[in-house]
């Protein structure tokens, strides 16, 4: 059997007394490291699963810069109690609560929503005003994060119902980690939404989604643009245009997902901004676009898309803005007559996750295109200072049990990679 099939399969689990876990005690980097500390031991309604594969978030940053103030932390006291990061993974169960033990098995497989959306359970003392006016919680924040080898799985989660199953338990680690990620997009396309007619005298029906048929744009073509730019596809508009001020980002999205949009019958155009307008027009015959996703939080960028509307258009402005920078001059005019609509969303839900694990098994999404790097746990504050720099371009995903690793940056990811890398480097 080789090292991967024995991780995966065997089922006689050896926990160890101590594990590595990305640890904050405090804003700024410099309270921030990989450390060696206790491995959580679950309660009667908790259980203890090993972290398969963790991706690292932007939204950490955030984390970093403002510490205990953070709205997840409400003025828990990192230096006293540390907080284990990563709000993205792939876990397997190792041990169940005494309570549990009808409803979970040691070796399932699943995937947790961390935006978890229950008052505080566990140490309601540490937040601020005792919790009291806390509606929601996260892992990766106050509650156990997957930037480490295990992570204890607390009521808050499965009471928000947060630990979900795998459409299929053969998924490779690094796709059920992406999950969450996707998830974001999965539920922000979800908010657009088209009022449609089958004739004149015919009910109005909405539809969520971005139009069938119609002209998609999509603003920026990072990785989560150009996830935003796959994901759109399983709308079937007619013609999809990806925007973005670097070629070398429109000549990515080409090389991901042009094969696809071809065999789907769906145009793929990828064009700079200052081709945008022209290109719009162009292919909608003078209407406009009817889906503007706004992947970037530019304000001049996202004010200018509004323009860019067809009659029952819609915006959407993922990328958020940045406070002091944040006011659009909405035409009321183009509401009223034009019936435009702006719409936006933060973060997702367990169905979001559920429907989105569900999509990567179809295909309906490649992971794989978003992954940027991969290493060991040891690269964690290394990835975060890269994210804090913009130095990096997608994701990148760590495996906590395997042996100290470089960085490995790639063009794309897949599950026979990733089988080979455990192969090779699993402890």
């Amino acid at each position: 059997m080789s090292k991967y099939e024995s991780f995966k399969n065997d089922r006689n689990y050896v926990i160890p007394e101590t594990m590595q876990a990305l640890v904050a005690w405090g804003s700024g980097f410099e309270n921030l490291a990989v450390k060696e500390v206790p491995v959580p031991k679950p309660g009667a309604n908790q259980l203890l699963a090993r972290v398969d594969a963790a991706g690292v978030c932007t939204s950490i940053i955030k984390l970093i810069a403002q510490g205990k103030e953070h709205t997840f932390l409400n003025g828990w006291d990192m230096e006293k109690y540390p907080v284990i990061l990563g709000d993205e993974g792939a876990v397997t169960i190792v041990k169940v609560g005494a309570n549990l033990q009808k409803e979970y098995k040691p070796g399932q497989r699943f995937a947790i929503q961390p935006a978890v959306s229950v008052d505080p359970i566990n140490h309601t003392e540490r937040y601020r005003d005792n919790a009291t006016k806390m509606h929601k919680c996260a892992v990766g924040y106050t509650l156990g994060g997957h930037l480490a080898q295990y992570i204890l799985i607390q009521e808050e989660v499965l009471n928000g119902k947060c630990l979900l199953a795998l459409p299929d338990d053969d998924m490779s680690y690094f796709s059920v980690s992406m999950a969450e990620p996707i998830s974001c997009i999965y539920s922000a396309q979800q908010r657009n939404y088209h009022i449609l007619k089958d004739g004149p005298n015919a009910e109005r029906k909405p539809i969520l989604g971005c139009l069938p048929g119609g002209v998609t744009v999509v603003v920026g073509a990072g990785a989560m643009g150009r996830i935003h730019a796959e994901f759109s596809m399983r709308y079937n508009p007619r013609v999809l245009i990806v925007s973005d001020l670097q070629q070398e980002r429109l000549d990515r999205t080409k090389e991901s997902i042009g094969k696809k949009a071809a065999e789907k019958g769906i145009k793929l155009l990828c064009v700079t901004p200052d081709k945008l307008d022209a290109t719009v027009m162009e292919v909608s015959n003078n209407r406009g676009a009817d889906d503007i996703v706004l992947a970037v939080g530019v304000n001049p960028v996202q004010q200018h898309a509004l323009e860019l509307l067809a009659d029952g258009g819609v915006a959407n402005l993922f990328g958020g803005l940045p406070k002091g920078k944040h006011i659009l001059n909405l035409d009321a005019l183009k509401v009223h007559y034009n019936e435009i609509k702006l719409v936006g969303s933060s973060g997702g839900d367990p169905s979001d996750m559920s429907a989105t694990l569900e999509a990567i098994h179809k295909k309906d999404v490649d992971p794989g295109n978003y992954v940027a790097a991969v290493g060991s746990l040891d690269n964690a504050v290394e990835v975060l200072k890269m994210i804090s720099e913009t130095k990096i371009d997608g994701k990148a995903i760590l495996y906590p049990h395997i042996k100290h690793t470089p960085l490995d940056f790639v063009e794309h990811w897949d599950a026979q990679k990733e089988k080979k890398l455990l192969n090779e480097k699993l402890l």
